[in-house]
């Protein structure tokens, strides 16, 4: 089995090279960069399994970097978690619209990072795993190989996390989900979001799919019904 390829990011080289070396005893294959433009074009060159991203940096801070990322078409199934000291539930839902698949909060627990980063991956390898590439429901068509969304107005922009919101609500009918549940799904157990964050995204949803069909349950959780 190949080893997992980590992009490490981040403009204090004491970090990157504890980090590396850490992660390199592991089994990771790791790179590193120490500024935004320079991590995306070693991204593009190597197309590693996961980036990981300090939010603050000079020049492209993490977030513009981040965004860059997502519209690079050979990058679409690379994860990325952001490090930060930063802990306010905007910038999580900021990061989160922007691509983010996790965040791991300063100063860095190497074991915590390394089960975070194992943890996105699993996540990965589930969503590769699925042979349903395409979804086709009522006014709407969800391609999971190319993360588009179609209506008949056309196709509609998503973030990454809206994305995979909508296909966890829209593969999984069959029942009310909770909090917790999207959560998990969505975000992975061992992620720390704010309260809004599910809120803001289900709203962000239904008004660019101009659509009634996500349904809020008051005290049990959110559901998608045809």
């Amino acid at each position: 089995m190949d080893k997992p390829s980590v992009l490490l990011v981040d403009d204090d080289t004491d970090i990157l090279e504890f980090l590396s070396y850490v992660m390199e005893k592991d089994g990771f294959v790791v790179s590193t960069a120490t500024d935004g433009e320079t991590a995306f074009a070693t991204a593009k060159e190597i197309i590693p399994d996961i980036i990981v991203l300090d939010m603050m940096m000079p020049g492209w801070d993490g977030l513009e970097t981040c965004k860059h990322i997502r519209k690079e078409e050979s990058l679409k199934d690379t994860m990325i978690i952001f490090l930060t000291a930063r802990n306010e539930d905007y910038m999580q839902i900021e990061g989160f619209e922007c691509g983010a698949d996790d965040y791991v909060s300063k100063p860095v627990k190497p074991k915590v990072l390394i089960s975070r980063i194992r943890a996105v991956l699993r996540r990965k390898t589930d969503n590769l795993s699925n042979d349903n590439h395409k979804i086709e429901l009522e006014n709407l068509t969800i391609d999971k190989d190319n993360y588009t969304v179609t209506t008949p107005n056309g196709k509609v922009a998503l973030s990454k996390k809206e994305f995979e919101l909508l296909l966890y609500l829209t593969t999984h009918t069959e029942k009310i989900h909770s909090r917790d549940e999207i959560y998990s799904a969505v975000w992975g157990d061992e992620v720390v979001v704010g309260e809004r964050t599910i809120d803001v995204h289900i709203k962000k949803l239904r008004d660019k799919l101009h659509t009634d069909k996500i349904k809020t349950y008051k005290g049990i959780g959110y559901k998608y019904e045809e």
